[in-house]
């Protein structure tokens, strides 16, 4: 655990070698981020001081099984709840909330605190972020009933943060990413790309009057509400892709929300959930999930076929880091039956912002053979990636372009 030293509270820290003001300060500052044994080097803590160090040592200076017993301090979280409670509120007092959230996944992983994340007392004091939100839905099908309520309260404010950040970006990129790709030639007055005719009337530039003098007009579609493409997210709901089901779920729910697509969403692990009847609310989308399990990508782009009746005017996203339990051949010869349909195919090895975890290199570079880009996603450019794919842009060059970025 590192922790930004220019974030620390006024507290202090004693030690008969500091001289002045300065000195004093560099010693207090090494020893928040040594810990104890640097005490007899760096002086003592006090105050404000004293109390971030402890909530730091219940974590960070025991032996990882919660007891803090190897260490020279006696802290730890033990297994009592409410410690457990009044330390998650310790930690959101004293650091950003940035902070707390890595705290908090530290504290899971390595004090074993997933079972008490099941007493709604916990639940009340958690700082909740995309990753909390993943483990509490592992831990969906063994919550009391007790808990759930509680556990729905906090996937519910991550939801709406998540929405509240991506909704209007998503929807003004897919709308406009539709107007173009229903561009017509003999538009209305008010339906004119100006932009776009004047570029495509160049050659008919008049010199003695220093204008264009447009032969063919390029215009936007009307706005109509049939439906003008279909997109599928067929989700893997295998554990180390958690913080990329919460997005999908939330992204899922935007893109139902709007009449000019038709969204499916599908989730597998061995067996594959359909969920596109639940998209009208995202925290049920996510509940329907169950994270952890194993892998049949085969099966579950078999059943994403079936919803696929207008294959040039549909996008496949396929969200999985390719470990293949099924079928590995089958499941490209899938891949490339719907690209040569006119599917518009696009593979995410993550959609999160920590970028691309393990994944299975050599499933990636045999679709990536197919044409199909494979890469790994941040939300924040997943609308301008639908975008692309609504217009019929090369996506691989998208996603090249997305790398180097």
């Amino acid at each position: 655990m590192t922790t930004s030293t220019d974030a620390l509270p006024e507290g202090g820290a004693t030690s008969p070698r500091a001289g002045g003001d300065a000195d004093r300060e560099r010693l207090r500052r090494w020893r928040m981020v040594l810990g104890g044994p640097a005490e007899d080097a760096c002086g003592r803590l006090s105050g404000g001081d004293a109390a971030m160090d402890g909530a730091l040592a219940a974590l960070y200076d025991g032996d990882g099984d919660g007891t803090g017993g190897s260490s020279r301090r006696s802290a730890g979280l033990g297994g009592s709840a409410p410690r457990v409670a009044r330390w998650l509120g310790d930690i959101r007092q004293y650091f950003p909330s940035t902070v707390v959230q890595v705290m908090q996944a530290d504290a899971i992983e390595r004090l074993n605190l997933t079972r008490l994340l099941l007493e709604p007392e916990m639940l009340a004091a958690v700082e909740p972020d995309v990753h909390l939100v993943g483990t509490l839905l592992s831990l969906n099908r063994v919550m009391p009933d007790q808990t759930k309520e509680a556990a729905r309260q906090v996937v519910r404010r991550v939801v709406e943060e998540l929405e509240r950040r991506i909704a209007q970006q998503t929807r003004a990129a897919v709308t406009g990413a539709l107007n173009r790709a229903t561009r017509i030639n003999r538009p209305r007055h008010a339906d004119i790309d100006w932009d776009r005719t004047i570029r495509a009337n160049l050659k008919h530039y008049q010199q003695e009057h220093r204008t264009v003098i447009p032969e063919r007009l390029v215009g936007y579609g009307r706005r109509t509400t049939a439906v003008q493409r279909d997109v599928v997210l067929c989700v893997d709901q295998s554990g180390s892709m958690a913080a990329s089901v919460v997005y999908s779920g939330v992204f899922a729910a935007v893109l139902a929300s709007m009449r000019s697509l038709r969204t499916s969403l599908v989730v597998f692990d061995t067996a594959v959930v359909d969920l596109t009847d639940q998209l009208s609310d995202p925290v049920e989308v996510l509940f329907g999930t169950q994270l952890g399990g194993g892998t049949d990508i085969n099966r579950a782009i078999g059943y994403s076929q079936q919803l696929i009746t207008r294959p040039r005017d549909s996008i496949f996203v396929l969200i999985s880091d390719l470990y293949e339990g099924g079928v590995r051949e089958q499941m490209l010869r899938r891949v490339a039956e719907m690209t040569a349909a006119g599917v518009q195919v696009v593979v995410l090895l993550a959609l999160s912002d920590e970028g691309a975890p393990a994944y299975d290199r050599t499933n990636a570079a045999a679709l990536a053979a197919l044409g199909v880009p494979t890469f790994a996603c941040t939300p924040d450019a997943f609308p301008d990636l639908m975008a692309a794919a609504i217009e019929r842009r090369d996506l691989v060059a998208f996603a090249e372009r997305f790398a180097d970025r």
